[in-house]
């Protein structure tokens, strides 16, 4: 087995394919396999590195950084970085009361620089486009790649290209793309169609594809899972229940949890729960038929950031519920809303709705019997509310108009029961 070590960068680093374990050169810029077109996987050194990395990370702030040395990065000199990652771990006590959880916790990656958990991927993405000398980066969205692509595109010098589905954005992510420089291209079909053509012109030297596809933007992804086990005292949760739309997420972190075994910093790992809407669920109809996925075609839901029928990193996701001995579930929009409103009045965090489905499954399964009531539990908010406001509102009551003195207020509020 050969690793190689770069000055100033990470050491002990290997591509290998996931699907047939063929080796790819860590200088070459590819996203799948050449041999038989199987997603890639980054590896380390664990034996290695585990005689260092706990002293090395214990002097550092809590961020995607920290964990530089299990980040494929080759020169730390081009690193592109906003200050993503360290993100808070809310324990949710009135939740948790209200769900019968003891030790319920909300991951909150809304509070990442452009709101959302794909800056702690393009922090490493971007960086990667440096090394491999390109200027011009490309992603198909929903929304939250695109705003997070174009600010570190931005951030570095680069040009951005977008493709989105027409009208299928929420505003608040478009606003994001557009103010950060990028050309933003709506495209007349799905996300899978997007995805489709950024895929074909990703092929061309002179394009650098930032989709989930690209096996670095993961390495930095699974540092959510570092710092949840820092945040949790040096121990993993029980379960971790995540949205799952393209597929990588729920993959990186369950990575991560691997590799903190793989270190000796932890001996156990979380069950990993995967949520998907019901208007947008392949990977839970595959994995309760017990067969490969099958791509839908026409997707629909509230959950913009998760609206996708053919996830590329399902065979990851896939792996990554099965090893973990967790499940794929589904809930339906009127439960997300539901979830998103309560989430924001019992504990204060205001998410997207795709952000809400880990919460609007325990509302919903909170029954089956399958979590103990003293299981430490989180959940990942993917992203900031404010990212679709208008979901939002259009799903809250509207402001009452009263006139304009305190004795109509007092009557209208003590008509409300709040005083």
């Amino acid at each position: 087995m050969v690793y190689a070590s770069f000055k100033g960068g990470c050491s002990f680093l290997k591509i290998l394919c996931m699907e047939c374990g063929n080796p790819v050169g860590i200088i070459d810029k590819v996203y799948k396999c050449p041999k038989c077109g199987g997603l890639l996987d980054v590896e380390y050194d664990y034996d290695a590195l585990a005689e260092t990395v706990q002293k090395l990370w214990s002097n550092r702030p809590l961020g995607v950084w920290k964990y530089s040395e299990l980040l494929p990065v080759l020169d730390k000199t081009l690193r592109v970085s906003i200050g993503e990652g360290g993100t808070r771990l809310v324990h949710c006590k009135r939740l948790g009361e209200k769900l019968k959880l003891k030790n319920l916790y909300v991951k909150d990656e809304g509070s990442n620089p452009t709101g959302s958990f794909k800056d702690r991927g393009m922090t490493v993405g971007v960086t990667k486009a440096l090394e491999f000398r390109v200027r011009n980066l490309i992603c198909a969205s929903t929304g939250n790649t695109s705003s997070s692509l174009a600010a570190y595109a931005a951030r570095a010098g680069l040009n951005c290209i977008v493709l989105i589905p027409s009208g299928k954005i929420a505003l608040g992510k478009l606003a994001q793309a557009l103010i950060y420089g990028a050309k933003v291209v709506a495209v007349k079909g799905n996300f899978d169609d997007a995805l489709r053509i950024v895929v074909e012109l990703s092929s061309r030297p002179d394009f650098y594809l930032l989709n989930s596809l690209n096996p670095y933007r993961l390495e930095g992804q699974k540092t959510a899972a570092f710092e949840i086990h820092e945040q949790l005292g040096g121990r993993v949760p029980d379960w971790l229940i995540i949205p799952v739309g393209n597929a990588g997420n729920i993959s990186a972190y369950w990575k991560g949890f691997e590799e903190l075994a793989l270190l000796g910093l932890s001996e156990l790992k979380p069950k990993m729960i995967g949520v998907q809407s019901k208007g947008a669920n392949p990977l839970v109809r595959a994995f309760k038929e017990g067969r490969d996925l099958t791509p839908l075609t026409q997707v629909e839901t509230v959950a913009t950031a998760i609206r996708i029928g053919n996830p590329v990193n399902w065979r990851k996701a896939m792996r990554a519920v099965k090893k973990s001995n967790g499940l794929f579930e589904d809930v339906d929009d009127n439960d997300i809303v539901e979830a998103q409103k309560t989430l924001a009045k019992t504990e204060g965090i205001f998410t997207e709705p795709a952000g809400a489905a880990p919460i609007a499954y325990l509302m919903k399964h909170r029954d089956d019997g399958l979590i103990d009531a003293d299981d430490v539990v989180v959940c990942v908010a993917t992203g900031s509310g404010l990212k679709d406001p208008d979901t939002a509102i259009r799903f809250s009551e509207k402001p009452a108009e009263i006139e304009a003195d305190s004795k109509s207020i007092l009557n209208y509020l003590r008509r409300s029961e709040l005083t």
